[in-house]
C-alpha cells in the first residue's frame, strides 16, 4: 500500500469510528420517549417479517402469542402491524372511534373490485350513509321476503337431484348460494336472464383479488386485467337494468331496488355507479361467508353424527308445530341448527384477519395487566381464526361442540362481548349476519327434511391460499332422497 492509499484508508477508518461514536453519544444523550412499545416479532431485516407472514399468518400468530402475549408488533417492509389477541384487547379494536382506528386506509385494495365512490373509496361520513342503505335493505321486513325467495331457490335446485347419488357438497352449495344471492340481492333480471353471464363475471372479479392485490392492487397481472374487464362489463349490465326499472316505474322486492330508492341525507339519489358498487360489495360480503360456512356446517354434522341427529329431531319438532312450511319466523326457532352453524363459523371464520389503521397514539392493557402504547401510523390487526380458539375462553377449543353455546354454558360470552368475533363486532359488526344465518338455515332445513347423507371423502382442510379462507378440495357425499316425517 503506498502512502496515498494508506492516508485514504486511515481517513476512512477515522470517519467510520467518528460515526459510531456519534451514534453512541446520541443514544446516551437523546431523551427517552417513555413509550411502552409492544414486543417485536423476531425476524431477519427488510423482508424477514413479510416472509414469516406469507408462510402463514395463523402459525406465526400462534407462535408469537405463546412467546410475547396478546400484543406484539410485526415489521413488514416499511409497515408495522400490531396484533391484538383476546377479548380484552378486541374491545378497543372494535369500539374505537373512526378518528382513532379506521378501515379505509387498510382496505384500499377493494377499490378496483367494488369501484369508485363506494365503501372504502369515500370518507367516513359518506360510508356511514351507504351502510345505512345496507341496514335498510336488511331490516326484518325485507328479510322475510328474502327468506321466501331462499326457500324457493333451494326447493328448485335440489328437485333436480336424483333419488340417490354422489355429489361434491362444496360445489353444490356454492352454486346454490350464488343463485340465491342473485335472486335476493341482484334482482330477477340477473337471476332469470343474465345469471350465467353475471356469474362468470363475478368469478373473474373474485379471482382478481389475490394476496398480492393487498399490497399492489393495480399491478398489471393477468388476474387484475380480467378483474378490470369484468368490473367494466358488470357496470354496463347494471346500468341497463337500473335505467329499465326506473323508466318502467316497477318496483321489485330485492336489494337492488333498495339501493335504487336510497337517498343521502342531502336528498341526493344514488348513482348507477354507486348502486353497482354497493351490490358488488354486498355479494362479496355474503356469498363467501354463506357458501363456506354452509359447507363446513354440513361436513361437521356428517362427521359428528350426534349433531346431525339432533338437527333432524329439531326439524321433526318444528314440523309437528308448523307442518312443512318454512318462513322467517320458523327458521328463527331453530336453535340446534343455529348452534351447529355458529360452531362451524367459530372454527372456520372466512376472514382470518381484520385490520385498522391507527391515527393516534393510544394505550391498551392485556389480560395480565401489562400496558402498551400503540403509536400513530401502526396497522392494528386481530384474528378471528385464532381468537375463536383461545383455551381460556373455549373448552377444548379445537373440538366441534355446538352445545358450548347452549344455555348454561354460553362460552361465547365467557370473557365479554368480544369472546366470539367471527362476524366482527362493535362499530363495524357485519350487517349481513342475520341474512347469512337465514340463508344457511333455509338450505340445511330443506336438506335435513328431504335427504340422508354420508360423507365419503376425507374430512376437508382449510384452503389457506385463498384471500377468503374456504374449504380445500372436494367434499364428496353420498345422498339418498327420503321425506322426513314427524313419525319416523
Amino acid at each position: 500500500m503506498d502512502l496515498a492509499e494508506h492516508k485514504l484508508f486511515a481517513a476512512g477508518l477515522l470517519f467510520a469510528a467518528t460515526l459510531v461514536l456519534a451514534r453512541l453519544v446520541a443514544s446516551v444523550l437523546a431523551p427517552r420517549s417513555g413509550k411502552r412499545l409492544p414486543p417485536t416479532v423476531s425476524a431477519p431485516p427488510v423482508v424477514g417479517g413479510l416472509l414469516r407472514f406469507m408462510r402463514g399468518p395463523i402459525p406465526m400468530i400462534r407462535e408469537e402469542y405463546a412467546k410475547l402475549g396478546g400484543v406484539f408488533t410485526l415489521n413488514i417492509l416499511n409497515r408495522k402491524i400490531t396484533f391484538f389477541i383476546g377479548p380484552e384487547l378486541s374491545g378497543h379494536f372494535f369500539k374505537a372511534p373512526e378518528a382513532q382506528l379506521s378501515q379505509q386506509e387498510v382496505y384500499q385494495f377493494n377499490v378496483p373490485t367494488f369501484g369508485p365512490g363506494v365503501v372504502f373509496d369515500v370518507d367516513y361520513s359518506v360510508r356511514q350513509e351507504q351502510f345505512r342503505f345496507f341496514t335498510e335493505a336488511l331490516r326484518v321486513t325485507k328479510l322475510r321476503s328474502y327468506v321466501d325467495q331462499m326457500v324457493v331457490e333451494a326447493e328448485d335446485y335440489f328437485s333436480k337431484w336424483g333419488d340417490s347419488g354422489t355429489v361434491d357438497l362444496k360445489y353444490e352449495l356454492e352454486h346454490l348460494i350464488i343463485l340465491t344471492a342473485s335472486r335476493c340481492l341482484l334482482g330477477r333480471e340477473v337471476r332469470d336472464k343474465l345469471f350465467d353471464d353475471v356469474s362468470a363475471l363475478f368469478h373473474d372479479l373474485d379471482n382478481g383479488m389475490r394476496p398480492i392485490s393487498v399490497i399492489f392492487p393495480y399491478l398489471p397481472i393477468p388476474a387484475h386485467r380480467r378483474r378490470d374487464r369484468a368490473r367494466a362489463r358488470i357496470a354496463k349490465i347494471f346500468s341497463t337494468i337500473i335505467r329499465s326499472r326506473k323508466s318502467s316505474g316497477k318496483s321489485d322486492d330485492d336489494m337492488l331496488q333498495c339501493f335504487i330508492d336510497s337517498k343521502y341525507k342531502d336528498g341526493r339519489s344514488t348513482t348507477e355507479g354507486e348502486i353497482t358498487g354497493l351490490l358488488i360489495a354486498a355479494l362479496f360480503a355474503g356469498q363467501h361467508t354463506s357458501s363456506i360456512t354452509s359447507t363446513w356446517t354440513g361436513a361437521y354434522m356428517l362427521r359428528h353424527k350426534q349433531y346431525f341427529a339432533a338437527a333432524i329431531e329439531e326439524q321433526k319438532e318444528i314440523m309437528a308445530r308448523h307442518g312443512n312450511r318454512l318462513d322467517h319466523d320458523i327458521l328463527s326457532e331453530m336453535d340446534v341448527l343455529y348452534r351447529c352453524i355458529k360452531e362451524a363459523l367459530r372454527l372456520h371464520p372466512p376472514l382470518i384477519m381484520l385490520l385498522r389503521y391507527s391515527h393516534d397514539d393510544f394505550t391498551v392493557t392485556t389480560k395480565e395487566g401489562k400496558e402498551y402504547d400503540i403509536p400513530k401510523g401502526h396497522i392494528v390487526a386481530t384474528s378471528p381464526a385464532f381468537a375463536n380458539r383461545l383455551p381460556h375462553i373455549y373448552k377444548d377449543p379445537d373440538t366441534y361442540d355446538p352445545d358450548r353455546f347452549a344455555a348454561g354454558r354460553e362460552e361465547d360470552k365467557a370473557a365479554g362481548a368480544f369472546s366470539y368475533i367471527s362476524f366482527g363486532g362493535g362499530r363495524h359488526g357485519c350487517l349481513g349476519e342475520p341474512f347469512a344465518y337465514l340463508q344457511i338455515k333455509a338450505i340445511w332445513s330443506h336438506l335435513l327434511r328431504n335427504f340422508e347423507f354420508e360423507l365419503i371423502s376425507p374430512f376437508p382442510e382449510n384452503n389457506w391460499n385463498a384471500m377468503v379462507v374456504g374449504v380445500k378440495g372436494e367434499v364428496m357425499v353420498r345422498y339418498k332422497r327420503r321425506k322426513l316425517s314427524v313419525d319416523n
